[in-house]
């Protein structure tokens, strides 16, 4: 940093103050330009150097303002708190400003045509949605590390990067401005939330799928098996090209970040961000859930990057932008997370049904199914899924998990109906050519028309009581049976404990209670989530050690459970209730009939005794 630079960012500044925050009316002769450096002198500092260059500007005001979250993630998540040293300057000279919200910045020009603005970031949180920046990389999200001009969202932005070091190079997907190094343009803003940027050590791999380029960029140590992963990831994207008839690109990056328990990932419109275990590669189910991963994001390519809900037809960045249909945007994707890879080969059927086997455990063990309508959970993800408590799972229900479940049923629902002449991929590819290609939000009443129309019945009552206001059972045997398929619980062996109602782990030699479920017997008894389990019956118990004790009890018996509530010893009567399943299978059925048979051979390709 120069000392023109240092004097820029610890110039006096005018205090905060109230003022309007309206944005000025344009009205400008000259070509305004808007040019970004991002530089990262000291990467150990964790510390992005951002400088923002505008041209041309006419008004006596600059606004500013920065993201309060990103697409793909619901969740304000007030990016702006990780902003310092805010600095302005004209014609080589200090500009007064003044900050007039948490994430809006106003600038007095003073006349001058030229603004400069300086900041710094702070970048030490690795995830998809958030920067990171340290001694081996810089990785940065556009909404956690650019400012805006509000009315200029729809400019063309150049962004340079300054590595720190020669031997650092950068990634992104936005194109090279011709002559200028290490400089690229986005055409718009939005364009710009939706490349992200990876800078320094990182391994690329090229490939090609549908004659189109792709690259696998890695970085962290890892044991991946690279020929591996990219063949099974043009795998993937051929069937899922397949279903929607093309890609919808040029070019496409994976971008994937190896530490060591991470998972996670963010879909752009280009190129997605994944996180995922170092170690993860080797047990083939933690592969599978890596392949589950990309397929995921892939599909989001169309499926909220192009298919969009109206409420997230144009991006606000400056609060909660609201859909009832996050179910269908990522329940929906969910959905088919776990059938592309088993329509790739990347795993057979037995291992699809043992997936979606634990996908409807964790819904059928979530007491909130019965509590949150599916609509309300995707309107109140701002809100909710992303900052559980320990009442979570007792009063809502993921639209990730749930929007699954209620695909599975129309995708089923749909086969039977149409004698597997036509399936939610039906659905899918009717939503794209109808809203997807062009961009065009739908609402929740042509989404549930778009299904009908493939469905061939009407699907008000489903839509009432599974999806928009009810908070009914999921019939899962009723749609399973067509395929000659149930439910089966390990509450049918007879081996299962009497009902207590806790989730305990042990944490630092402690044994504490993590969850206790609504009207259960240990929140009867006093128990919260917090408390510190002791004992039962005047004998230690530990987490490990919790179901074992409780097989030595019946339904109705009573035992005295000692506990820790705010470091005061309680000791409880608590009365056991009958054993409840804890895992559910999707099995056959006793003596299929031949038609449930074809059912399901058409549906997974595969004879029922196969499975």
């Amino acid at each position: 940093m120069n000392q023109e630079d240092l004097e820029l960012i610890t110039s006096p500044v005018s205090p905060f103050m109230e003022t309007s925050i309206e944005s000025p009316q344009p009205c400008y002769s000259l070509p305004i330009t808007f040019a970004y450096q991002v530089a990262m002198s000291q990467p150990e500092s964790h510390l992005f150097e951002v400088t923002l260059e505008v041209l041309g500007w006419a008004q006596p005001t600059l606004e500013l303002r920065m993201p309060v979250w990103t697409p793909g993630s619901y969740l304000v998540r007030e990016y702006s708190r990780h902003l310092q040293d805010f600095a302005a300057s004209g014609d080589k000279k200090a500009l007064p400003w003044r900050k007039v919200r948490k994430n809006y910045w106003h600038i007095d020009t003073q006349g001058q045509s030229k603004i400069v603005v300086r900041y710094r970031i702070f970048a030490n949180e690795l995830t998809v949605r958030t920067n990171h920046l340290d001694k081996t990389h810089g990785y940065f999200n556009g909404a956690a590390l650019f400012l805006y001009v509000p009315g200029f969202e729809k400019q063309p932005i150049q962004i340079k990067i300054v590595p720190p070091r020669s031997d650092w190079h950068t990634l992104t997907t936005l194109p090279f401005v011709p002559g200028k190094e290490n400089t690229f343009e986005a055409t718009d803003f939005d364009t710009l939330v939706d490349s992200p940027f990876e800078i320094g050590h990182h391994e690329i791999y090229p490939f090609e799928a549908i004659g189109k380029p792709h690259k696998l960029a890695i970085w962290g140590r890892g044991t991946v098996d690279c020929d591996r992963l990219i063949h099974d990831t043009q795998k993937i994207i051929q069937v899922e090209a397949d279903l929607f008839e093309g890609l919808p690109y040029d070019r496409y990056l994976f971008l994937l970040h190896l530490t060591s328990n991470g998972f996670g990932g963010l879909e752009h419109k280009d190129s997605c961000s994944l996180i995922y275990s170092r170690t993860g590669f080797r047990a083939k189910d933690k592969y599978d859930r890596f392949m589950q991963l990309v397929a995921h994001e892939f599909f989001h390519l169309w499926n909220v990057k192009r298919i969009r809900p109206k409420g997230l037809e144009v991006f606000d960045y400056e609060g909660e932008n609201y859909t009832s249909s996050l179910w269908f945007s990522e329940g929906t994707t969910s959905f088919y997370d776990l059938i592309l890879p088993y329509r790739a080969g990347i795993y057979d059927a037995k291992t699809y049904l043992k997936s979606l086997s634990q996908e409807i455990t964790r819904y059928l063990m979530t007491p909130g199914r019965l509590v949150q309508p599916l609509s309300e959970s995707s309107f109140d993800a701002w809100i909710k899924l992303y900052r559980p408590d320990a009442n979570s799972a007792n009063s809502q229900i993921s639209y990730y998990l749930k929007g699954e479940m209620v695909t599975l049923l129309l995708d089923l629902g749909i086969r039977i109906k149409q004698s597997n002449q036509r399936s939610f991929d039906d659905v899918m590819r009717q939503m794209w050519k109808q809203f997807g290609k062009d961009e065009i939000g739908f609402t929740p009443e042509q989404l549930k028309a778009t299904i009908e129309s493939v469905a061939g019945f009407d699907l008000t009552d489903f839509f009432d009581r599974y999806i928009d206001g009810g908070t009914e059972e999921l019939p899962f045997d009723e749609y399973l049976a067509g395929f000659g398929l149930r439910l089966q619980s390990n509450g049918e062996n007879g081996d299962r404990p009497p009902h207590l109602g806790v989730t305990v782990k042990t944490e630092h030699g402690r044994e504490m209670i993590k969850f206790v479920e609504v009207d259960s017997p240990a929140q009867r008894a006093g128990m919260s989530a917090g408390n510190e389990l002791l004992a039962i019956d005047g004998l230690r118990v530990g987490a490990d050690q919790l179901n074992d004790r409780l097989k030595d009890y019946q339904a109705d018996d009573v035992i005295e459970a000692a506990f820790f509530d705010q470091d005061e010893l309680q000791v409880r009567s608590v009365t056991l209730l009958e054993p409840r399943p804890s895992q559910y299978q999707v099995v056959a059925i006793e003596n299929p009939s031949s038609i449930q048979q074809q059912n399901f051979q058409n549906w997974l390709g595969v004879p029922l005794t196969a499975v």
